[in-house]
Formats: structure tokens, C-alpha cells, sequence
């Protein structure tokens, strides 16, 4: 072997290792499954149970609960109202509200409208920065033309009036919703409030009733 040129690589010791099988992993019946039922808590003995005395208690309607029922009469004609605007009302940002335009280069950049409010490009709103707008003018094409003249100063474009312009006396401010709402007001409310809801739970009761009286069947749910 020496003359060969070879050599003998001696044997490396490595650690032994243990190799599981799925067999290893399951419980070991026995020990195991006494010391499970040891630690197990007990139940609850049927004997134990008690029923709750219901005797005493006493369904109450929430007409009988004043604060209850004129928070959710309330809350309802908030909501009706705010429907109603909903399909009646144009939007501020409506195309036959704009007031004017600022462009750049022909380009449109920012939009106001009669209401005073404005939108602009990314571009035009980052040379723009904070837009305080002046003491006293609260809203309407005042203050429209008032940010269309400071846009177009920042930005160095122009200002083109919209046809659909108005003026600050042909402008109508959106009505504010009151939330002070009066006695007859909200009872009026609350039962207009339970007649909705009684129509709407009506076809679907009868179809329920209908469906059970055909089909010829008993149920009884005092069992």
C-alpha cells in the first residue's frame, strides 16, 4: 500500500444520533393516560345546576324608556334628512358648479367651485402649500375667486371663469341639519319609526306563516 502512493484516511468520529420513528412520537399508554385523568378538573354534577327564578322579572317596551326612544327617534330623522339631501341636493364638486379654472400652459391644474371649495394636481397643491384663506369669507364664489387668484399667483398660471359662475348674492349656503328637535317631533317620529320597521317584518312573517300552514305540518314550540 505504501508503494502505491495511497494513504489511509482515518475514520472521523462523529456524535451518535438517535433517529425517531412516528411510532416513537405516540403517548405510551398507561403511565401517561393516568397521570391525564389525574390532572382532569371535575365537572359540574347535574345536581348542581340550578334554575334561574324569572319569576320576578319584567319585559320592558322601550316606550317605557324616554331617553331610550328619543335617542333612536332622533337618530332617525337624522337619517331620513340625510336621504333626502342625497336625492335632492347637487354636489359641491358638480360639473355645473364650477366657478373657475387655473391652468398652466393651457393645461387645467385646479378646479374651484361656487361653494368656495378646490381641487388641485399634486404638482399645483405642493408649490401651493398651506392654503389659509383670508378673515370673514366663509364660503360661496368669493371665496372661490379669492383661491383662484392666490393658486394661479403660486403657480404662475391663469385664471379662466366658468360659465356656470355665480355670484356671492345668487349663492345659497347647504342648510345645516337641526338636531333640536321638539316633543311632538320625535314622538311623531318614533311612531313613524315602528310603522316602518312592523310593514317591513310584515310580508316576511306572512310568507313564514304561509309556508307552514301548506305544508300541513305541527310544530309545538312549547316543548
Amino acid at each position: 500500500m505504501a508503494n502505491a502512493g495511497s494513504y489511509l484516511r482515518p475514520a472521523q468520529a462523529y456524535p451518535s444520533r438517535t433517529t425517531l420513528t412516528p411510532a416513537d412520537a405516540l403517548p405510551v399508554a398507561g403511565a401517561d393516560a393516568g397521570a391525564a385523568a389525574g390532572n382532569a378538573k371535575p365537572g359540574i354534577p347535574v345536581s348542581a345546576v340550578k334554575a334561574l327564578d324569572i319569576s320576578g322579572l319584567k319585559a320592558v317596551s322601550i316606550k317605557d324608556n324616554p331617553e331610550l326612544r328619543d335617542r333612536m327617534a332622533a337618530s332617525w330623522l337624522t337619517k331620513k334628512a340625510a336621504d333626502a339631501r342625497a336625492v335632492t341636493d347637487v354636489p359641491d364638486n358638480a360639473p355645473q358648479n364650477i366657478y373657475a379654472t387655473v391652468k398652466v400652459d393651457g393645461k387645467v391644474v385646479a378646479t374651484l367651485y361656487n361653494g368656495g371649495s378646490s381641487v388641485m394636481t399634486n404638482d399645483a397643491a405642493g408649490k401651493v402649500g398651506d392654503l389659509q384663506d383670508p378673515p370673514g369669507l366663509k364660503g360661496g364664489p368669493d371665496l372661490a375667486q379669492s383661491r383662484a387668484e392666490r393658486i394661479a399667483k403660486a403657480i404662475g398660471g391663469t385664471v379662466e371663469k366658468a360659465p356656470t359662475a355665480i355670484t356671492q348674492s345668487e349663492w345659497k349656503p347647504r342648510e345645516t341639519t337641526s338636531t333640536d328637535y321638539t316633543r311632538a317631533q320625535l314622538d311623531a317620529a318614533f311612531d313613524a319609526m315602528v310603522a316602518e320597521q312592523q310593514k317591513a317584518i310584515a310580508p316576511r312573517s306572512a310568507g313564514y306563516s304561509t309556508q307552514r300552514e301548506s305544508s300541513g305540518g305541527y310544530t309545538d314550540f312549547n316543548a
